[in-house]
């Protein structure tokens, strides 16, 4: 049996939802400010924050353990443990953030990663405490069983991002299976006027949104959590008009597919447009939009 399947389980278990559902609703509730969600989500950055932090926080405590297996080095262990716990500020925030608009399996695999993460920073308080009674070697105990439960908790956080595809870019296979050359989808007269709709493209789904004989495509897949954007609305923010995805509410700017708000943090691929005898013609050009002729 695979470590994984074990895991599964857990993704598998309702009963969890008790626990996970009500999390979700207060991080909500806590997390209103649409600029703190996006900043928090990596919007800025162009992937998710929290694994970035994460490196840091795992990364102080693993050192802090190297150090504490050689005696003359355990107060310079006791420095990387301060910052691995000042840093796990912020990283619990991003990774919160990220729960709360996550899937109902990732969020039962969440809740149990962040018990275990809490456990965790639990005992390098009990470590640091120690260390400041001089008791060294206590403190270094504390620290590796600490070090033994984020472990532990770190394996289900990249179950979450690998295996539940947590964070990931679901769009980003467009620019690989999508046609490049033309093809055709219908006449323009067939499209509904200013409402976003679907349209085949060889294997793949496009969202298509049409103003006279003016159209804009994009991925009907969501970058975020694969949801169909053909199903979201239209909006206009600072001049551009944009689609919303209906599951989460990642907002897109139609011109080139990039991301205005969160939970997304990867662009939208777009699709070339043109006009031909009163047909529509499509194909993809990744990331970087063409302007329709």
């Amino acid at each position: 049996m695979r470590p994984f399947d074990d895991i599964d389980r857990l993704a598998n278990t309702p009963a969890l939802d008790k626990v996970a559902a009500p999390l979700r609703d207060a991080v909500h509730k806590v997390l209103r400010r649409q600029d703190v969600k996006d900043a928090l989500h990596g919007v800025w950055l162009g992937h998710p924050l929290h694994p970035v932090l994460a490196q840091l926080s795992i990364g102080s405590f693993a050192s802090a353990g190297l150090l504490d297996a050689v005696p003359r080095t355990r107060r310079p262990a006791a420095t990387l443990i301060a910052v691995g716990l000042v840093s796990a500020v912020p990283t619990a925030a991003a990774g919160w953030a990220d729960y709360a608009d996550g899937h109902e399996e990732q969020q039962r695999v969440g809740v149990v990663h962040a018990a275990a993460n809490g456990v965790m920073l639990a005992g390098y308080v009990a470590s640091l405490a120690a260390r400041a009674r001089g008791r060294s070697l206590r403190g270094a105990l504390w620290g590796w069983a600490a070090l033994a439960v984020g472990t532990a908790g770190a394996t289900l956080g990249g179950h979450m991002a690998y295996h539940q595809a947590m964070g990931a870019n679901h769009a980003e296979g467009y620019p690989h299976i999508g046609p490049g050359d033309w093809t055709d989808v219908g006449t323009v007269a067939e499209l509904p006027e200013g409402e976003p709709t679907r349209r085949i493209v060889g294997d793949v789904g496009v969202l298509v949104v049409r103003h006279g004989d003016v159209v804009k495509a994009l991925a009907d897949r969501c970058a975020h959590a694969s949801a169909p954007l053909h199903e979201g609305h239209l909006t206009g923010t600072d001049g551009s008009e944009c689609v919303v995805c209906p599951w989460h509410g990642s907002v897109f700017r139609l011109d080139d597919g990039s991301v205005v708000h969160g939970p997304a943090t990867a662009p939208q691929p777009t699709f070339r447009t043109r006009v031909r005898d009163g047909r529509l013609e499509l194909a993809v050009t990744g990331y970087e939009a063409v302007p329709a002729s």
